[in-house]
């Protein structure tokens, strides 16, 4: 497996950065709409969208906003039908977005480390908790890594079950 593009993020406030975790889509949501191959191909889409860097097919830009997790857009499968974001009051869990520099780069899923893990805690979409994770100075595996953040797996941390 690939490593995989990230998920886009902008933090209240204005800040853009990315995900290492792909938050889930809503089940059935009358907003979001799956497109057929022939939309798709009529979509000027990014040819990376559907490689193995992204096996998910697609890419959502996300939004926290007044401590709410919002989709702002997305890009590929699927698309948001009218203009404003969609709050996510399905999710519940934690996303983690990196923060200062590479330290370990891990060709597999979402293992690559950064210096600096934002874990945020959200219950129905709210946001309830946000902590920092310093990985400078950790010794890590990077195959245990590959394994413990392939897509659909990387909502899971050591110690977030706590929060």
């Amino acid at each position: 497996m690939t490593a995989q593009v990230h998920e886009n993020l902008i933090l209240d406030g204005g800040t853009k950065t990315s995900m290492n975790f792909c938050p889930p889509l809503p089940a059935h949501h009358p907003r979001l709409i799956e497109l057929t191959p022939a939309e798709i191909e009529k979509e000027n889409i990014d040819p990376l969208i559907f490689s193995t860097g992204c096996w998910r097919g697609y890419v959502g830009t996300w939004q926290i906003k007044d401590s709410y997790l919002y989709l702002v857009n997305i890009t590929g499968r699927y698309k948001i039908i009218g203009d404003e974001p969609i709050r996510a009051d399905w999710f519940t869990g934690v996303l983690r977005y990196p923060e200062g520099k590479l330290l370990h780069y891990v060709h597999m899923g979402f293992g690559s480390v950064y210096e600096f893990e934002v874990h945020a805690s959200f219950e129905l979409g709210r946001l309830l908790k946000v902590s920092l994770v310093d990985n400078s100075g950790k010794v890590f595996d990077r195959e245990e890594l590959a394994m413990r953040n392939l897509p659909g797996l990387e909502n899971s941390f050591e110690g977030d079950d706590k929060m």
